[in-house]
């Protein structure tokens, strides 16, 4: 039997026939498993490789990274695998796959939100809170700041809500509605004992709509209250904080004094 030469140009066809060949689609290629797991609120975002017979996917709950270990008989194990040593034996994929991109959306969120700047805007450190002119949690918060804050080390990027009392939202549109937010913020808290700043007389529609935004960012940023604060680590890594942080929590926060 006598075979063509390979020529370049039947080369080409040959890789052009493999690049364009149908593929199974990534649906049936998923173990059904993972779409009940779905249905009881866990996202699955991306398969990892696994030694031992074991397929791993990394996913979510409720912001919370974790993994998905299907077996060959297409059971799932959703927990933590450990070395031989018992240690997390998939810490660092689960920080790459789903903590860091979590992360980087979140802050761009937070950095696109309505905030008022507390601090020199070139501090190298940025904190966004959600606070409320009416917290006192929010006000030891902001206190505890004032070593880090006026040193230049960090800016506060204060996103207002009015969720404390009936007059929180007249007083961040006070605060909104300032020529200066940031003075106007810094009133309210050191005049926070005697009742902080006066409330506007009415609350603008535009500023409603701010105070909207604001709140549905809090609560799918994971937090049911204010404080809450989210700070960004050098390797990428978004940490959040519920309250007035405490003892070595705040330097955790605010970054060495």
């Amino acid at each position: 039997m006598r075979t063509k030469p390979l020529t370049p140009a039947l080369v080409a066809a040959v890789f052009s026939a493999l690049l364009h060949a149908p593929a199974h689609s990534e649906e049936l290629a998923r173990p059904p498993v993972l779409k009940a797991l779905e249905a009881q609120g866990l996202t699955v975002l991306q398969e990892f490789k696994v030694a031992g017979g074991l397929r791993g996917f990394a996913g979510a709950i409720q912001e919370r990274p974790v993994a998905i270990y299907v077996t060959p008989d297409g059971a799932a194990i959703v927990g933590t695998r450990v070395d031989v040593e018992g240690r997390p034996a998939d810490s660092a994929v689960l920080q790459d796959l789903v903590a860091k991109p979590m992360g980087k959306k979140a802050w761009s969120q937070l950095s696109e939100s309505s905030w008022v700047l507390d601090g020199r805007a070139e501090a190298p450190r940025i904190i966004y809170t959600f606070s409320d002119a009416n917290c006192p949690y929010c006000h030891k918060f902001w206190e505890a700041s004032r070593p880090w804050v006026e040193a230049g080390k960090v800016q506060l990027r204060h996103i207002l809500v009015g969720v404390i009392r009936d007059d929180s939202p007249a007083k961040a549109a006070a605060i909104l509605r300032a020529p200066d937010p940031s003075v106007a913020l810094q009133l309210n808290e050191q005049r926070f004992d005697d009742g902080g700043i006066k409330p506007a007389s009415n609350v603008p529609d535009d500023v409603l709509e701010v105070l909207a935004r604001n709140q549905m960012l809090m609560v799918s940023t994971g937090f049911r209250g204010t404080p809450g604060i989210v700070v960004r680590e050098e390797d990428g890594t978004v940490k959040k904080f519920s309250g007035m942080p405490q003892g070595d929590q705040l330097i955790e926060v605010l970054g060495p004094r």
